[in-house]
């Protein structure tokens, strides 16, 4: 890599960058989704007991008795805030891709256009 020059060796390391954040967005994407589907579970169980059975709720180590139109509340309020982030993530995604896309482009253009071999 040293015989590279330094816009190269700056591109590939940009490129290395935009590979590692992508990574991350989609790792922190996949936890939302599926902290998503435990909600949307819990809320299906909520919906099918009766209005008047207890329910619970861990809190810390401790279960906790609450009001079922509360939790009720309270997990639909999860849900919707891990579907705006799951977008917002996505949004990131897309941006993280479409610069990954550019810069690989670039790299290539010019390792194939013109990089000098040793003589």
């Amino acid at each position: 890599m040293n015989s590279l020059p330094p816009k190269v060796q700056n591109q590939i390391a940009m490129l290395q960058q935009v590979q590692q954040q992508l990574s991350t967005i989609m790792q922190q994407k996949m936890q939302y989704e599926m902290m998503g589907k435990e909600a949307k579970k819990a809320q299906e169980e909520l919906n099918d007991i009766s209005e008047d059975a207890n329910v619970y709720v861990s809190i810390g180590s401790v279960m906790m008795q609450q009001d079922r139109d509360k939790v009720v509340a309270d997990v639909a309020e999860k849900i919707d805030t891990f579907e705006l982030r799951i977008k917002s993530l996505d949004r990131q995604e897309k941006a993280l891709q479409s610069k990954l896309e550019q810069l690989q482009a670039q790299v290539k253009a010019a390792l194939e256009g013109g990089v000098p071999e040793a003589q």
